[in-house]
């Protein structure tokens, strides 16, 4: 696990902890690719009023400045900062580029980003996360929401992490709801239910009465449909029990009842109905989304989005959209610190070229040439120590394979790799020998490829 840095909040890895991480990054780049979105990556500024649009609480923003500014990058409308997630830039990106784009416009980024927040396991300050939408022009059609949970469950079904459930809901069977039962501002009781894994249903009850004024009888109910959870469609009976109804609440039943049923369908146990994710959010008017990894709840969600009607407009056109953001940082520091995965060793080399003497290091370089040309990742050593030193460094180092060669007395050259695991020592030509598959990459191995 990487060790406490000098700036909390700004984790550093070591090498064998990068490999990790560029493994849980690849395997998301692969499956995203896989179902058809492209790759994209926005600059890492926007100015503070493109930031802040969205109402987002301006103390964790990160601001940007030169020591030496201009008048006017010192004026509110140049003012500069670090993105904070990556849905607002890719808002504007849309905006800027729509005339550009092909519609329905599915994308896929991995970023960093930054955010002043106190730093915990699974919060940092600076952090990569991994962000799947796809964008309509005017219109989406809804079939995404639902395509958009098989991607993600596909997604991290491929990484080293524990069993996970995908839980959803729908902001209008919510909004419908409270409609219902009286209680007109759907947001701030929404505010209130998000809480609700925090600090309790009783105290959400207070605040639903105190901030939101529900009655008791009102809070109730917000509260008993917040409790409903399933793993197939039978949340739809369980809401009508409730004894509410209106044209919203049945809109959001169906969505719902849709993507559940299908995930249900393709991917069983991992898609759950869950009536109390809220998401904070305002932008939110539809389907909601939070992963959790199964034992590890209280780190949080994994992995959260939702759909928008009108997150990018450009007063003209309106870029409705679905999407979801998987805390790239958050998975791997808990994969970490828990030993749920390894890299198998520490650098990328699969073979140290021994020397002799310091006038073979032309010839060693040659011999790692025909061995890189194969896709051999191959060091050479710098200085001609013994031989027992030369393959000690290739212990520290963690590389497998050392490589020999040496002049027979007719003058060919004999070349042989030996294996300093097992000891197993044979010849080898250059141009030909391969490393077992297993060796030929550093790789990632899970808890159980370990014990095993």
């Amino acid at each position: 696990m990487a060790r406490t840095t000098s700036l909390s909040g700004f984790p550093e890895w070591l090498p064998e902890e990068r490999i990790v991480e560029q493994h849980v990054m690849d395997s998301l780049r692969r499956t995203f690719e896989l179902h058809g979105f492209s790759s994209i990556e926005t600059r890492a500024v926007e100015t503070v009023e493109q930031l802040l649009r969205k109402g987002e609480i301006d103390k964790e923003v990160y601001g940007v400045s030169r020591l030496h500014q201009d008048a006017d990058e010192t004026s509110p409308e140049g003012a500069l900062a670090l993105h904070f997630d990556l849905t607002v830039p890719f808002a504007r990106y849309v905006v800027e580029n729509g005339g550009h784009l092909t519609f329905p416009f599915r994308r896929y980024q991995i970023q960093k980003v930054w955010r002043g927040e106190r730093p915990q396991e699974g919060r940092a300050r600076e952090f990569t996360q991994a962000d799947i939408d796809v964008v309509g022009d005017g219109t989406l059609p809804f079939r995404y929401d639902v395509e958009l949970a098989l991607v993600i469950v596909d997604a991290l079904s491929q990484l080293p992490i524990p069993p996970f459930v995908l839980r959803v809901n729908n902001r209008k069977l919510a909004e419908g709801f409270y409609r219902a039962v009286g209680l007109t501002d759907a947001p701030a009781v929404l505010r209130e239910i998000d809480k609700l894994e925090k600090i309790g249903a009783d105290a959400v009850s207070r605040n639903l009465q105190e901030h939101v004024g529900a009655t008791p009888e009102q809070a109730q109910a917000a509260l008993a449909l917040a409790a409903i959870r399933t793993a197939d469609t039978s949340f739809v009976e369980r809401v009508r029990e409730l004894g509410q109804s209106n044209e919203l609440l049945e809109e959001g039943l169906a969505e719902l009842a849709e993507v559940v049923g299908e995930a249900a369908r393709r991917a069983p146990g991992k898609v759950v109905a869950d009536l109390s994710i809220a998401r904070g959010l305002d932008y939110y008017t539809g389907t909601v989304y939070e992963t959790v990894l199964v034992g590890h709840e209280k780190l949080g969600s994994v992995c959260s989005g939702g759909r928008y009607e009108s997150l990018a407009s450009n007063g003209k056109k309106t870029y409705p959209g679905v999407g979801l953001s998987i805390g790239v940082t958050r998975l791997v520091t808990r994969i970490l610190s828990q030993s749920m995965a390894r890299a198998s060793r520490a650098v990328p080399s699969a073979v140290l070229v021994a020397l002799n003497d310091d006038a073979s290091w032309s010839a060693a370089q040659d011999v790692a040439a025909a061995l890189r040309a194969r896709g051999i990742a191959t060091e050479v050593a710098a200085t001609a120590q013994k031989f027992g030193k030369q393959i000690r460094y290739a212990e520290r180092r963690g590389i497998p394979f050392v490589w020999f060669s040496s002049v027979a007395e007719d003058g060919s050259v004999v070349h042989e790799v030996k294996d300093i695991r097992s000891g197993e020592q044979v010849s080898a030509d250059p141009t030909r020998w391969q490393p077992p598959a297993e060796d030929l990459r550093a790789t990632v191995l899970t808890a159980e490829q370990t014990e095993g």
